[in-house]
This record gives C-alpha cells, structure tokens and sequence, in this order.
C-alpha cells in the first residue's frame, strides 16, 4: 500500500497552508492571544474554502474528498495554530446549516464534557446547560465542562433546537453523535493537528539552532542540540506515516495508535524545543509554548489519550487470547 500524496493532496495542504500564512500569520496570532475573540471573517474564508466541507458529498454542496485530504487541512491548522472549534464545526458540516460554508460556528460537548469556544459558538451540538467555565492553560482555546449528569443522556434534536429561555442570547443547542466512545473521526483529526503541530516545533527548533550562537558558534553544532532535534525529526516522521496510514485504512486500531504517537510528539516536541530555545521559549514573541499549550489541551480531546490505550490494549489482548489477530498486518 503507498501513501505517497497525489498531485492533487499537495495542491489542497499548500492552499491551505498558503491560506493560513497570508490571514493567520505570526503577527495575527499574537493578536489573537491577546483579543480572545474568534476571527469571524477567518472562519468565513475557510468555509469559502472548503476548509469544513471537505468530507461533504458533492451532492450536498461539499467539496467530496476524504478523511486523507481532510487530514491534510487539519496538519496545517495545527502547524498555524489555528485557534476556534475548528472540530466541531467540521463535523457539524450537512447537520448544522451553515457550518460548511463557514458562516455558523459549532461548538460540541466532548464525551468527556469539555467544551470549546463555548460562548462564542452560534451553535452548541450537546446539552450545554449548566456549563462551568475553566482556566485553559491555552489562551487560544477556552473551555467549559458539564457537569457529569448534564452530559449522560441524548438531547434534542436540530430542527427542534431552541434557544433555552433561561440564558437568552446563548448559542442554540443541536444534537450530535450520542455521546460515548470518541468519533474516530475526531480521534484522527485530532492527531492530524498534534502532528502538524510537532512539525512546526521542529523546524522552530531547528532554525533557532542554526541562527543562536553560543561560544563563537551556532549552538546547532553542539551534540546535545543535534540530537534533540534529530529525535524532534524522528517522532514527527513516525507520526506522519501513523496519521497518514490511518486515514486511509480508517481502523480504529490504526487511528488509536496514531492519536497516541502524535500526542506524544506534539507534547515532547514542544518541550524540546523549548528546551532549544531557552528562556526566549516562554516569552510571548515566541509561539513555542502556544504550541506547548495547546497540544496539552488536545490530549484531552475526542476521548483522550486513555480511551485510545484502552481501544489498543483491548485489540492486544484479543490477539493474546488467540480469537484475534491483535495488531494486524498489512
């Protein structure tokens, strides 16, 4: 099986990156920490690109690729540090009018209860109410939690979604998949997003250590730098062919796996290259730690990493007992 990307996959991560880099730059990020307000017009143009219909048949007005080329869009939202629910909105895309082309923001209840980008979201898929805000250590990405009970059963509908009477001017509530076990969708896209967002903390690493002289040199000369970032180098490559993998064989296996691996490059990534940028690593002219932040915040996502090792575990075991093939082979 090859996963080498067609003319066509280059052709949308490109758009999609040459996109990111004229409207969300490094100067618009540091504008974005500082408002906390979703980019309406942003959102607006990715929609007008494609960006949360990629998945949507033709016939319904989408773009009708698959979970490969949406996989690509959502690398390089990750490596931009895209902020909003990015997610959400995506998977709302033909259930929620509006959420394709960009003009309705959707906000989810994770199974675990977060939410994202509550306040700021037109609509919320998920019963919501009685949603307690939290302190994200990422700025870039709010978060609420319902509480235990408010989360358990199934919600109303989305043509029968109301604005609760009791908290005019909230976002209405729209049901989505029945909560539990994480979309493997939302597993995979979310590992798409740690992985492009190892990537960029690699080549920050790298290009930190080629331009940061210590002792008349570059301190990419020093063994200990060269070997951080050849292991920065190395996670993000196993990642990428795990992500890549699992958006075309779609096994959950696959994508537990990939979710797992690329939660640990996004986060150890990130701390490596904190490590090569030193203290100027945690200052706000720098995203290293934005990048450290949010990969936190997404291992909580879509199920966390827990129910991942869980689904991985299970398969193993399966294969240990002998009525399986545990980790297949291809």
């Amino acid at each position: 099986m090859r996963f080498r990307l067609t003319e066509e996959q280059r052709a949308l991560r490109d758009t999609v990156r040459q996109l990111l880099v004229r409207r969300f730059d490094g100067e618009a990020l540091r504008a974005a920490v500082e408002a906390s307000v979703l980019d309406r017009g942003l959102w607006r143009e990715l929609g007008a690109a494609g960006f949360f219909a990629l998945r949507l048949p033709e016939a319904d007005g989408g773009v009708g690729l698959g979970p490969a080329e949406a996989v690509l869009a959502f690398e390089e939202a990750g490596r931009a540090l895209l902020p909003g629910p990015l997610l959400a909105t995506h998977l709302a895309a033909g259930a929620v009018p509006g959420a394709a082309d960009g003009s309705v923001v959707v906000a989810a209840v994770d199974g675990s209860g977060l939410v994202e980008w509550l306040t700021q979201a037109d609509v919320v898929r998920g019963d919501a109410h009685g949603a307690v805000p939290l302190r994200s250590v990422d700025p870039l990405t709010p978060l609420h939690r319902v509480p235990e009970a408010a989360g358990a059963g199934v919600v109303a509908g989305v043509r029968g979604a109301t604005r609760p009477p009791e908290a005019k001017g909230s976002p209405l509530h729209a049901e989505p998949a029945p909560l539990g076990a994480a979309d493997p969708t939302a597993v995979l896209l979310t590992a798409a997003e740690q992985l492009g967002s190892a990537a960029r903390t690699c080549e920050l690493a790298v290009q930190h250590a080629r331009t940061r002289e210590q002792f008349g040199r570059p301190i990419g000369a020093f063994q200990a730098v060269q070997h951080l970032c050849a292991q920065m180098l190395v996670r993000v490559e196993v990642v990428r062919a795990a992500v890549y993998a699992a958006a075309v064989t779609a096994d959950p296996v696959d994508i537990a796996v990939a979710r797992l691996l690329a939660d640990e490059a996004a986060v150890r990534g990130a701390r490596d290259c904190l490590q090569v940028h030193g203290g100027m690593g945690f200052t706000w002219e720098a995203e290293v730690h934005l990048h450290l932040k949010r990969a936190w915040v997404r291992t909580h996502r879509a199920g966390g990493g827990t129910e991942s090792e869980e689904l991985l575990a299970q398969d193993l075991s399966t294969g240990v007992d002998g009525h399986g093939a545990g980790l297949r082979t291809r």
